[in-house]
Protein backbone atom coordinates (compact mmCIF):
# COMPACT_ATOMS: atom_id res chain seq x y z
CA UNK A 1 0.00 0.00 0.00
CA UNK A 2 1.16 3.72 -0.99
CA UNK A 3 1.66 6.70 1.49
CA UNK A 4 0.33 9.16 0.48
CA UNK A 5 3.34 10.70 -1.58
CA UNK A 6 2.65 7.51 -3.43
CA UNK A 7 5.69 5.89 -2.54
CA UNK A 8 5.79 2.40 -1.42
CA UNK A 9 8.27 0.11 0.44
CA UNK A 10 8.04 -3.86 -0.25
CA UNK A 11 10.44 -6.33 1.22
CA UNK A 12 12.00 -9.27 -0.82
CA UNK A 13 13.21 -12.29 0.28
CA UNK A 14 15.12 -13.13 -3.24
CA UNK A 15 17.61 -16.15 -3.11
CA UNK A 16 20.39 -14.11 -2.90
CA UNK A 17 19.07 -12.36 0.12
CA UNK A 18 16.69 -9.90 1.90
CA UNK A 19 16.79 -6.68 -0.03
CA UNK A 20 14.08 -3.41 0.48
CA UNK A 21 13.24 -1.86 -2.40
CA UNK A 22 11.33 1.85 -2.67
CA UNK A 23 9.02 2.18 -5.19
CA UNK A 24 8.00 5.85 -6.65
CA UNK A 25 4.21 6.76 -7.33
CA UNK A 26 4.85 5.31 -11.07
CA UNK A 27 5.58 1.78 -9.91
CA UNK A 28 9.49 2.19 -10.69
CA UNK A 29 12.33 0.85 -8.04
CA UNK A 30 14.26 4.02 -7.28
CA UNK A 31 15.87 2.81 -4.04
CA UNK A 32 16.79 0.17 -1.76
CA UNK A 33 19.16 -2.02 0.93
CA UNK A 34 20.42 -5.21 0.94
CA UNK A 35 19.67 -6.10 4.63
CA UNK A 36 21.80 -9.37 6.08
CA UNK A 37 18.50 -11.12 7.47
CA UNK A 38 14.20 -10.56 7.49
CA UNK A 39 14.72 -8.73 10.93
CA UNK A 40 16.68 -6.06 9.21
CA UNK A 41 14.79 -5.74 6.68
CA UNK A 42 11.49 -5.83 8.50
CA UNK A 43 12.95 -2.87 10.66
CA UNK A 44 14.63 -0.87 7.69
CA UNK A 45 11.11 -0.94 5.98
CA UNK A 46 9.26 -0.01 8.88
CA UNK A 47 11.59 2.93 9.27
CA UNK A 48 10.96 3.78 5.45
CA UNK A 49 7.43 3.55 5.67
CA UNK A 50 6.82 5.74 8.69
CA UNK A 51 8.95 8.12 6.92
CA UNK A 52 6.90 8.06 3.81
CA UNK A 53 3.97 9.50 6.06
CA UNK A 54 5.25 11.53 8.07
CA UNK A 55 7.91 13.62 5.40
CA UNK A 56 6.54 15.63 2.67
CA UNK A 57 7.33 14.16 -0.63
CA UNK A 58 10.38 16.34 -0.94
CA UNK A 59 11.72 15.97 2.36
CA UNK A 60 11.13 12.27 1.90
CA UNK A 61 12.91 12.47 -1.99
CA UNK A 62 15.98 14.41 -0.50
CA UNK A 63 16.69 11.88 2.76
CA UNK A 64 16.42 8.70 0.55
CA UNK A 65 17.76 10.50 -2.71
CA UNK A 66 15.30 9.25 -5.18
Amino acid sequence: MAGENGYDVRIEDAPDGWRVVIRDPAGEVVGGRACRDGAEARTFASTVRQHIYWLSPEKFREYYRV
